[in-house]
């Protein structure tokens, strides 16, 4: 994992509220909802980083921008050396041939007027693969056996309606694969599906990686999937990254309180595990991205705040070996932000270690 193939610079996402009528009338202040709200991330060639965390906590968002379905409001995106943020026309469709997402959704996924051939084929026509149809339907057919979904010849004649969830899944991560793509955003993609189904599509989709030489970002609020399929999970709490590490460490020794409290809230089955069965209570529900809480986001939570929290916004910091968090509890003196490459390029006009606003 020495590559950087998608790199965050500060990245930050905030949507206006409106104010409807009354509100331009009696010149109320704009306000925004910060739901990305400078993250900086690397993100290696040949992983898994599984991003983690509650509703609200700008995960989804964050996936979005990485696939330019939105625009960044401020910061840099960086596909390898190319600057995504700056893609119009064919170079941004050339970028989604290489950038694809899998949706949480496998039946609001798929248009119900088009067969599973069809659905599958479109990609490939707009792209303009292949010279013929019979050739686009030979590579339909390969992604079909590719996905499980045999025989092919079958389940192209098939419409939506007429699969399960798991086989509608396999067919949005079939259509993901269609235009061979080098990375994919996979926004919580089994968490709609039974409990007996989402071990195999897990399974297909590291046998995928491997075979394809992928790299996924995986969206989720379940650390249990993360765990299985993750090298490195970054867990996001109100539009911020506050801890990332291997997916081992992360898990089983978590720095930051709000990892903690979502790992103790897990069920533990094993009743030796201590740390597991221990109880860490957070107070209330995550705060409104529209008014942000001062220093440390987490502090109005966490059972362990301190005067410092409330006025000082902690950085990440390496606790272990390429462990960082984002806590006052911790100290130390290498800083995540300082371990991600800029290209070459851009990197006279773009710093990371630019002040804060």
């Amino acid at each position: 994992m020495e590559n950087q193939i998608v790199t965050l610079i500060n990245v930050k996402k905030y949507f206006q509220i409106r104010r409807g009528i009354w509100g331009t009338i009696r010149r109320l202040p704009i306000l925004y909802a910060k739901a990305v709200d400078g993250v900086s991330l690397a993100i290696y060639e040949g992983e898994t980083l599984a991003l983690v965390g509650e509703s609200g906590s700008g995960k989804t968002t964050l996936g979005r921008l990485i696939l330019k379905l939105i625009d960044v409001t401020e910061g840099y995106i960086f596909f390898k050396d190319i600057l995504v943020n700056s893609l119009k026309g064919e170079e941004l469709k050339s970028y989604r041939r290489n950038v694809q997402i899998i949706f949480q959704d496998p039946y609001g996924t798929l248009d119900p007027r088009y067969t599973i051939g069809g659905a599958l084929k479109e990609p490939l026509i707009i792209h303009k693969i292949a010279k013929s149809s019979t050739e686009r339907m030979e590579i339909v057919s390969k992604i079909l056996e590719e996905v499980k979904l045999v025989p092919p010849d079958e389940f192209m004649r098939r419409f939506p309606h007429q699969l399960s969830g798991g086989q509608r899944q396999r067919v949005a991560i079939a259509k993901a694969l269609i235009l061979n793509p080098k990375f994919i955003v996979a926004d919580e993609p089994v968490s709609m599906l039974d409990v007996s189904i989402r071990a195999e599509i897990l399974e297909l989709m590291k046998s995928l990686k491997e075979k394809f030489n992928l790299t996924y970002l995986y969206i989720t609020h379940d650390l249990s999937t993360a765990r299985y399929i993750a090298n490195r999970i970054a867990i996001m709490y109100l539009g911020k990254i506050v801890e990332i590490g291997p997916a081992g460490q992360v898990i089983d020794d978590p720095f930051h309180p709000y990892t903690q409290a979502l790992i103790a809230a897990v069920p533990e089955p094993n009743p030796e595990n201590k740390f597991r069965m221990r109880e860490l209570k957070i107070i209330g529900e995550i705060p409104s991205s529209v008014f942000i809480p001062s220093g440390c986001r987490f502090h109005p939570r966490c059972p362990f705040a301190m005067e410092i929290c409330k006025r000082v916004e902690p950085e990440l910091i390496e606790i272990k070996p390429n462990h960082y968090v984002a806590c006052h509890l911790y100290s130390g003196n290498k800083r995540y932000e300082d371990t991600i490459n800029i290209p070459d390029k851009f990197s006279e006009i773009i710093s990371i270690r630019s002040s804060k606003a």
